[in-house]
This record gives C-alpha cells, structure tokens and sequence, in this order.
C-alpha cells in the first residue's frame, strides 16, 4: 500500500514551511497512524519514536531518497533499535542491534552531546551522504541537521556492535559517538540509506525537542495509534 503524505510542509521551491494549520496537523498525524499500522509496527517500533522521525522526514526539504532510519536509544544495547523503512512502498527493510557512545551509557544511552571529543552520541535528523573505506571499514558520513553540524559523525561496522558481544557481556561494545553496527550487516545497511535518505536518532529526552530546528514540543503530543 503506498501513502501519501501531506505537501503543506513544504513550498513550489522545496523551502520548508514553518507552520502548520490544526486540520493539516491533524490529518498528517492520521497518516502516520495509518502508516505505523501498515507495516505492522506494532510492539516492534516504538509509536513516539516512529511518529517523531515521520513528521520530521516530511519536514526536510533536501532528502534525496524516499528512505528514513530511526535509532531508538530508548531501548537497551542488547535489543535490536535501528530500524530502516522504505517509505515509498511501506516496509521495514532493516532492523540491527546498533551501538552508542561509550560516554552515553552502558547498556543503555542516558546522555548524549554535540560537543566534539564528548564520545557521546547525538540525537535528532541527518541527511546521509556519500562512503567511504576508512579506518574503521566501510563508512557512510552523516550530515547533521539541526543539532551535530559540527562533528564528524558515521556509520559503520565494527566486532564490538556484535549480538555476541552482549551475549558474553551484557551489552554492546561502544562506540566514539558514532552508530556502530555489525559487520555482518553493516555495508547492506549502508548502501540501502546512503545517499540523501533520512537519519533520525531518538532518545525520551524533552531538552531535544525544546533546541530542534524541525521538530518542536507540540510533535510530542500522543496521538493513540
């Protein structure tokens, strides 16, 4: 089943618009709704993660792709909490345990930081660009877009974001402040969002949404799903 979303968040030149009317926001909630039910989302993703990183994919102006990840550092390390969607034809492509930085907490990321040098993760949206063979294997740059615009943020395999790593110690190994996935699934994973898709990284923490430049505190209103 493909769905349309709503073309009030955006203008004839791609320019986001900042405001919306209460019937836009209404039916564009319904649709997220409806979208979260058809992939059968339900007790898999979190609603309120997956509503957050709907609404803002709708929002930004310069996606390349019809494709959008979701992080979920609500969940713990061991539980698989990166989920990649194909957005036009409405289906989950991917989901991958994924790791955090070693700053953010241990099975679970509690803290996290745009500061350089920090080891922490960042929250909210980024555009995917292009790879690269680096020190840590194949890579893909992030472009952060309303909160980590100045660290070097990538996706990329690593041993350590291994399910059997948990197995031995109870949680993933992390990371520097970038999201680590195994190397068993990284490079499909990556070659399925580079190139212009979405990255949402979420975590329940309200300051976020306080300092986003896409999303705002009224996003986080629950509509029942």
């Amino acid at each position: 089943m493909f769905l349309s979303f709503p073309c009030a968040y955006f203008t004839a030149e791609g320019e986001a618009v900042p405001t919306e009317s209460p019937v836009a926001a209404v039916k564009a909630a319904d649709e997220v709704v409806s979208l979260y039910h058809s992939m059968q989302l339900e007790g898999v993703v979190n609603w309120r993660a997956f509503k957050q990183a709907v609404t803002g994919y709708n929002r930004i102006k310069n996606r390349k792709r019809d494709v959008l990840t979701l992080i979920d550092f609500s969940k713990p390390s061991t539980e698989k909490r990166l989920y990649v969607f194909d957005m036009k034809h409405c289906r989950m492509l991917y989901s991958s345990v994924v790791s955090h930085g070693k700053n953010s907490g241990g099975n679970y990321a509690t803290s996290f930081s745009n500061e350089y040098g920090s080891y922490k993760s960042s929250l909210g949206f980024y555009l995917t660009a292009s790879t690269y063979q680096g020190r840590n294997g194949y890579s893909l740059i992030l472009d952060g877009l309303d909160r980590a615009r100045e660290r070097a943020i990538v996706v990329h395999g690593a041993a350590y974001a291994d399910p059997s790593v948990a197995s031995r110690g109870g949680r993933l190994g992390r990371s520097f402040g970038c999201p680590a996935l195994p190397t068993s699934v990284s490079r499909s994973i990556i070659d399925a969002i580079k190139g212009g898709s979405v990255m949402y990284i979420y975590a329940e923490t309200p300051s976020y949404l306080a300092q986003s430049s896409i999303l705002d505190t009224s996003d986080d209103v629950i509509v029942n799903q």
